[in-house]
Parts: structure tokens; sequence; C-alpha cells
């Protein structure tokens, strides 16, 4: 097992050395090079405001991260306290139900 990632490693390497060279360099589009190159702020704004819009999904998934990670790491009497209350909230909800 060890032997077939070191060997995916050494390939995956090889290939990004390899195409190196090839690459060239690319824009996204005319329209945003010549926006660019003029004196006016709002392109500039506009590309920070997508920059915002891209950061905010990683910023939900690391605190969704953070806080599962976290509970994972609860004490056994955390834990519990925390099963005895799923387990009234379950209780009351059943008798709820019935009521209905």
């Amino acid at each position: 097992m060890k032997l077939v990632r070191n060997l995916l490693c050494v390939v995956a390497m090889g290939v990004v050395v390899g195409l190196g060279p090839i690459s060239t360099c690319v824009q996204a589009c005319p329209g945003c090079k010549t926006a660019n190159e003029t004196e006016s702020r709002r392109p500039r704004a506009y590309m920070m405001s997508i920059l915002f819009m891209l950061g905010m999904p990683a910023t939900i998934v690391t605190g969704f991260g953070v806080a599962f990670y976290r509970m994972s790491r609860q004490s056994p009497e955390q834990a519990a306290l925390m099963q005895q209350y799923l387990d009234q909230q379950a209780q009351q909800q059943r008798q709820q139900d019935q009521q209905l």
C-alpha cells in the first residue's frame, strides 16, 4: 500500500514538473483585462467582492468542522448529559404526537 502511494506521488510530481514548461499565461477574459487597465476603481471593487463571496463557503465549512471536532472531543460526562437531554426531548415529542 505504501509502495503504491509513493509511486503515485512520484508520477504526480513527474506530471507537474513535465507540464510546467508547456503552460502559458492565461487571462480570465479580455473584458476584465481592459477594465483593469483603466483608472476606474469599479473593476477592482467587483473583483474584491468576488473574493469575499468565495471566502464565505470556506468560512462556513471551517466553522462546521471546528464545531464537529469539539463535539467529538467532549468528555464522557458531557456526552451523557447531552444524550439525556436528547432522550427527554424525544420523549416529550412522542407525548405531543400521541396527544394529537
